[in-house]
């Protein structure tokens, strides 16, 4: 059980990361790509959405910046892995 925990949130985390990468792409409604991003929101968003909620607005230079996938990618490496790893 320990191990399919821990390649679950493994996959989170890879999950996390794509859509923060093609946050950069542009995207036209419909096509392949789009429909790539709105699956990995519904499954990606919940959880970093929550936490975008909880920081305050940062911005460099007019650019706003989200620093939630971060802090997500943080809590899962350095508490939730560690924890699964230490369970019998």
């Amino acid at each position: 059980m320990r191990v399919i925990i821990y390649d679950l949130l493994q996959f989170y985390v890879l999950l996390i990361f794509v859509r923060v990468i093609l946050s950069y792409f542009p995207t036209h409604y419909g096509s392949g790509l789009h429909k790539i991003i709105v699956l990995l929101d519904r499954v990606v968003e919940p959880v970093v959405g929550r936490v975008r909620r909880v920081l305050p607005r940062s911005s460099i230079g007019g650019m706003g910046l989200d620093f939630s996938p971060m802090i997500v990618l943080l809590v899962i490496e350095l508490i939730l892995l560690p924890l699964v790893r230490s369970l019998p």
